[in-house]
């Protein structure tokens, strides 16, 4: 079954950009997901146990090296006629 998830990672911190792109660079090394951000949060599509699986492995790290930290997660699915990468989520009914 395939979701989507919207991360968004806060590191309370000064220096808080590279914890944020070193999780976004470690998300985007997973190649059978797709993993798109924008300024305030990133996007991942795909398999639901391998996001769960990939976020429970990174999350973990994320907050390990960063002081304290904010994350929010919000998580769609299943979608409609989707097979894994390069999937879009289907558009809300009416």
């Amino acid at each position: 079954m395939d979701v989507a998830v919207e991360l968004s990672f806060y590191p309370l911190q000064q220096d808080y950009l590279p914890a944020i792109r070193r999780l976004i660079d470690r998300l985007q090394a997973q190649r059978q997901l797709r993993v798109e951000s924008t300024s305030m949060s990133t996007q991942i599509v795909g398999d639901y146990g391998l996001i769960m699986q990939l976020l429970c492995e990174e999350l973990r790290e994320a907050l390990g090296t960063a002081a304290r930290s904010v994350v929010i997660l919000k998580l769609v699915g299943p979608l409609e006629g989707t097979s894994g990468t390069g999937v879009r989520p289907a558009a809300p009914a009416n």
